[in-house]
């Protein structure tokens, strides 16, 4: 799993706006801009990157695309962050089973 496109598009704040209101509803380029204190094309540079790594989808309607979070993105990040979660536990389990038989 290439998780690096989702994370670096994420590591920027504009994105993680853009991405946090399209989590809560989909939107068009122009109701993003009216949102955030950015450019409509600075939006639509977001959105491009967000949308080739994964993580927003679009629709047409009309002269318009509507844009929304993508839940299978947002999964694959999760999943990548779940198994390190667990290789942390599984660590954690160790040492404490470790320092328990001292």
């Amino acid at each position: 799993m290439d998780i690096a496109q989702p994370l670096a598009a994420l590591a920027d704040p504009s994105r993680r706006s853009i991405f946090e209101l399209l989590h809560k509803t989909p939107a068009s380029v122009r109701e993003l801009t009216d949102q955030l204190p950015i450019s409509q094309p600075a939006v639509s540079q977001h959105l491009k990157i967000l949308t080739t790594a994964g993580l927003v989808s679009s629709t047409p309607d009309g002269a318009r695309r509507i844009y929304a979070a993508n839940p299978a993105g947002l999964a694959q990040l999760r999943s990548w962050i779940d198994s390190m979660w667990t290789d942390v536990l599984d660590h954690f389990e160790q040492a404490a089973r470790k320092d328990a038989n001292l």
